[in-house]
């Protein structure tokens, strides 16, 4: 956390620098306000709103009020007019608007309705962030208006976007492998023990290895004097290890028992419970993502045995070899595993790392040049590294991958707004 800190102070403090050199680059004001309308409304004021919460857009003694409504109905342009104070017949005013969108354009008629009021034909999709043309007749007379209305928007300067380490890649097909979640232990590799004892019986005259101690394959573990023979000969260790058993001291008779016990924790297995509901759809050769429970390195490996057997929770128990050369995975320690049930080909995906939240949506931020602004999704299959795209993206789309949520600080700290 402390780090991540660190690196967002740094990151603020090299756009603030360089955004002060990029002459025209800052970015702009994201939320709804316009920043500007023909007939009568100066640029750099703020718009006035009418009784519905539209933007009044006024031409002499024509006026109009255009708003977006979306209550009970998907988002429409709804919009009134008055000439002169009094309320103008619907039917007596024609209404187009065009929304001139980072990436497209969208071209809105209307028609009158019984409510005083004109409807668009047009679903306003999200993000509400456009530059709206009005253009308007009644009576004879022609009333034109341009108005900005941003959100989610904002500028960065290439320079800058470099500086702050933005990456982009382009939405597209992917092949999304899904996953399920399972839970176990390591566990010693039974395959990598061995129970080491004196090959004739005999008087062990010295013992050369401690408990806990790592000893290399040959390695002389004692030395035992034969009853029959009388000639000493030495126990060695078949493998290389740990050992981890000991039962022999000098002076002793060998007995025929066991005595030593060598643990070769190169490789354990991951021991996985595969309970009723997740039982069809693991199978052996099932590619596996091991995670410690204490956190650390992802391992991989596939599944190499699934018990016929359930325990006493009705789980069986699915085998996982694990290389554990580093030695950090320790027999009796928790495990999170991913395993790989089903590959999915989508049309659409993007990456899960570039997710950010925007008011009640989860967006990508789309780069148009030196322009960056949210794309509202709807998500279907997420696992591993990609999220399919059922809506609000255009395949082919530029979007950001790495340091989204520098824009996403940027734009929250603009004001951006939803305002209709």
């Amino acid at each position: 956390m402390l780090q991540a800190r660190r690196t967002f102070i740094w990151i603020a403090m090299v756009w603030g620098s360089l955004a002060g050199c990029a002459g025209g680059d800052s970015p702009p004001d994201d939320g709804h306000a316009a920043n500007g309308a023909s007939g009568g409304q100066e640029a750099g004021e703020e718009q006035e709103r009418g009784p519905n919460g539209g933007v009044m857009l006024r031409d002499q003694e024509f006026a109009l009020e255009l708003a977006i409504f979306e209550t009970g109905v998907p988002p429409e342009f709804r919009a009134w007019a008055t000439n002169g104070g009094a309320p103008a017949d619907p039917d007596d005013v024609e209404l187009a608007v065009t929304l001139t969108r980072l990436g497209g354009r969208d071209e809105i008629s209307f028609e009158p309705q019984g409510g005083g009021f004109l409807r668009g034909d047009t679903v306003v999709y999200e993000p509400h962030s456009f530059t709206v043309s009005v253009d308007a007749s009644y009576a004879g007379r022609t009333h034109r208006w341009e108005y900005d209305s941003f959100e989610g928007r904002t500028r960065i300067a290439p320079e800058v976007a470099a500086t702050i380490g933005l990456a982009t890649e382009i939405a597209g097909p992917a092949v999304i492998e899904e996953t399920i979640t399972l839970y176990g232990r390591i566990a010693t590799n039974t395959e990598r023990v061995r129970e080491i004892s004196a090959r004739f019986g005999g008087a062990i005259r010295s013992v050369d290895v401690s408990l806990g101690e790592t000893v290399e394959e040959g390695q002389r573990l004692a030395v035992v004097e034969s009853n029959e023979s009388l000639q000493s000969y030495g126990v060695t260790a078949p493998i290389g290890g740990v050992v981890t058993g000991k039962n022999a001291n000098a002076g002793e008779q060998t007995a025929g028992r066991r005595l030593f016990t060598i643990v070769d924790t190169s490789s354990v297995w991951a021991e996985l419970d595969v309970f009723p509901s997740d039982r069809s759809r693991v199978r052996v050769g099932s590619e596996v993502d091991i995670t410690p429970a204490a956190g650390g390195d992802v391992y991989r490996g596939e599944i190499s045995r699934i018990d016929v057997l359930a325990g006493a929770n009705q789980a069986v128990t699915a085998r996982v070899v694990l290389d554990n050369a580093a030695g950090a995975l320790v027999p009796g320690t928790y495990v999170t595993a991913q395993v790989a049930v089903a590959e999915h080909e989508v049309p659409l995906a993007v990456r899960r790392d570039a997710l950010q939240s925007f008011r009640d949506f989860t967006v990508v931020y789309a780069q148009f040049g030196d322009e960056y602004e949210v794309r509202m999704l709807d998500l279907g299959r997420q696992f591993g590294e990609w999220a399919e795209v059922e809506g609000g993206l255009e395949p082919g789309t530029r979007y950001v991958t790495e340091n989204s949520y520098v824009l996403k600080a940027d734009i929250e700290k603009s004001g951006a707004s939803h305002d209709h």
